[in-house]
């Protein structure tokens, strides 16, 4: 049996406006439309779990000791998501369509106090 020892990169779980997202240094995120410019710093304390290795912090239900910063590199429309509204044998049927914005986050740091 060959066993592998993985040295993971630390990451976070952090509540982003009601969502949660794993979030690691240097990595790009989509996450749901958030109020800033481009190229501005941006904070995140409700930090929910920190992993670094085999050392686990869960928060009751946040973490007072971690935030996590990151840079706001801007926003973006997805895809267009299609919709139909129809009833049938009365001659109704209309399409809608949506498409989501997200801002795009670039992790620079991980900060535990």
């Amino acid at each position: 049996i060959k066993i592998i020892n993985r040295i993971d990169k630390m990451y976070a779980i952090v509540d982003i406006a009601g969502k949660q997202y794993k979030l690691a240094k240097d990595e790009a995120v989509n996450v749901d439309r958030l109020a800033g410019e481009a190229g501005s710093e941006i904070v995140f304390d409700k930090v929910l779990l920190l992993a670094d290795g085999a050392n686990i912090s869960i928060g009751q239900p946040y973490l007072s000791n971690v935030t996590v910063k990151a840079q706001l590199l801007g926003e973006f429309k997805a895809k267009k998501v299609r919709g139909i509204k129809f009833k049938k044998r009365k001659n109704y049927a209309r399409v809608l369509g949506h498409r989501q914005i997200y801002s795009k986050i670039k992790v620079n740091d991980l900060v535990v106090a």
